[in-house]
């Protein structure tokens, strides 16, 4: 069966120096499926990634840390040690085998973070101890291998030490070359540390990193320019979540904050600008009706490759392409239940419904064992 009703969805796009096939991306997922002690991607996540592979398709791997200090839950990998690069490596390798392309994520988790996981005390661009104290919601609990737990107190990243901060991002991306991957998504979003350093509901500094637009945008700037400077033009994105709440994350004027940002973003040479739309907060769909309105702001802002994720379905996918709002859809929930996404909506097959009691748990439970369909139309475990 072909459908008919997805045309936009399949029409091949040029990412730099790769030629997509269709615009079905699979969104970051934090699973926390990784191998335990040392945060290794395993068999089980080499069979999660290889089984979402499609020809010519787009995965964008999970947040990884950058460093054990940017770790933001049990579970989840790191970029830090050869071992987790080994890792890395067959997970590329499998995608590669079955003609996809995928980009790992770079992340550092900033105030989100627990002792257990960071071995210090987790650092932010100021001190809020209301966050550690009362945190504004279940999902900004994090999760130690003791279950969920509040965040560890944080504190003042000092200017002396952001360099470093720098130099794990660099040796992030290095690492995710050696890997074998084909490019890197920064994760400027959701209240980690690049969001907080955004947003002034979280940075309240007064020297070069606080303070006006052009100084709150500096450490992603030079982030940026850094992992530039590791993989070349076209091969570093940017993910940002304009609007949202999401862990206690706030800014006294987002619409001029991230236009400013996705105006400043045309400077340098992005493969490609990943927008979290604002009508998802967190866990939740806030607003199903209203459409990519973000990414249609930013659309007048941002003259790039555009991503628009949260709370799609083909349908609503297929109108966000047709109107001109951006260029890919990115898609998470969906992904988790239907392995092969992209040939269920090119072949106008039901969707599988999701268990979110399985999206962080440990096993294979709700990860590996969804059902995909063969050429004839029939569903197979």
């Amino acid at each position: 069966m072909t459908d008919n009703g997805h045309p936009m969805l399949f029409i091949p796009i040029q990412i730099g120096p790769i030629t997509l096939n269709h615009r079905v991306v699979m969104a970051p997922m934090t699973r926390q499926r990784s191998e335990q002690p040392g945060n290794i991607p395993g068999a089980l996540q080499l069979e999660y990634y290889s089984q979402r592979a499609s020809v010519g398709g787009l995965i964008i791997a999970e947040g990884t840390a950058v460093s054990a200090l940017g770790h933001g839950g049990y579970g989840s990998p790191g970029w830090w040690t050869d071992e987790q690069v080994a890792g890395w490596a067959h997970i590329t390798e499998a995608v590669h085998a079955k003609g996809a392309f995928i980009f790992g994520q770079l992340w550092h988790a900033g105030r989100l973070a627990h002792l257990s996981s960071t071995g210090q005390a987790p650092v932010a661009p100021s001190v809020d101890p209301e966050f550690w104290s009362n945190p504004p919601g279940p999902a900004s609990m994090v999760s130690t291998v003791d279950g969920m737990q509040a965040p560890s107190p944080h504190r003042e990243l000092q200017a002396d030490e952001i360099e470093g901060v720098i130099d794990d991002f660099v040796t992030a991306a290095e690492h995710a070359k050696a890997a074998g991957f084909d490019g890197i998504e920064l994760h400027g979003a959701y209240g980690y540390l690049l969001d907080q350093f955004l947003q002034d509901g979280t940075n309240k500094r007064t020297d070069r990193y606080g303070g006006s637009f052009e100084n709150r945008f500096r450490l992603l700037a030079e982030v940026l320019e850094a992992t530039l400077s590791v993989w070349g033009p076209n091969r570093v994105a940017v993910r940002l979540a304009p609007g949202s709440t999401f862990h206690g994350i706030s800014d006294s004027d987002p619409d001029a904050l991230f236009g400013y940002v996705a105006e400043r973003l045309n400077d340098f040479p992005l493969a490609y600008l990943h927008v979290i739309e604002s009508r998802i907060d967190g866990f939740t769909l806030i607003d199903e009706d209203r459409g990519a309105v973000t990414t249609h702001n930013l659309r007048k802002r941002y003259r790039g490759v555009l991503m628009s994720t949260g709370g799609f379905d083909p349908d609503t996918a297929e109108a966000t392409l047709a109107g001109g709002d951006a260029d890919l859809i990115g898609f998470a929930r969906h992904f988790i239940s239907n392995p092969d996404l992209p040939s269920r909506i090119r072949r106008n097959y039901p969707l599988s419904g999701y268990d979110r009691d399985t999206f962080y748990t440990f096993d294979a439970r709700g990860y590996t064992d969804y059902p995909a369909y063969d050429d004839a139309g029939t569903r197979h475990a």
